[in-house]
């Protein structure tokens, strides 16, 4: 499975992306988002959600470590950084969650084995004030459908 990289050169670059993914996306999806604050994972889970037919705000769930889009597909929103210990992630029970619609984890490493198997994991890397290169890391063959159709 081969890694699939592309640049971001604005906020909206990288909601494309996400759309992209959320146009492929399907319940029991499980998309793992890594990268430093500000990286604009966020962006990129706006995005997805956009692809999965939901037109509302999504917002950071830094406080609220979990958010629920409806869509054609629901949207299951995970922001694991304020969490300190994988236990906490699993009352969060997200592998039970997926049955019916897609997950997102930002800060998956606080997860650790508390999390499902992701099937892509995107990374993020600041390249310049409004730039990102993006870097998906599909590892089941979902994951490799999830990136298929990338601009």
């Amino acid at each position: 499975m081969a890694d699939v990289a592309r640049e971001s050169a604005s906020p909206d670059d990288t909601r494309a992306l996400g759309e992209a993914v959320g146009r492929s996306a399907r319940a029991c999806d499980v998309v793992l988002l890594q990268g430093e604050l500000g990286a604009g994972k966020t962006l990129f889970v706006q995005g997805m959600a956009r692809g999965l037919g939901f037109d509302g705000p999504v917002s950071s769930k830094s406080f609220v470590i979990m958010g629920e889009y409806a869509g054609r597909v629901k949207l299951y929103h995970a922001d694991l950084y304020r969490l300190d210990d994988p236990e906490q992630v699993e009352d969060l029970a997200l592998g039970e969650i997926t049955e019916d619609g897609v997950l997102a984890i930002e800060w998956p490493e606080r997860g650790g084995w508390a999390l499902p198997e992701g099937d892509l994991t995107v990374e993020f890397a600041v390249t310049g004030e409004t730039t990102r290169t993006l870097r998906f890391r599909p590892s089941t063959v979902r994951g490799e459908a999830l990136i298929a159709e990338l601009p």
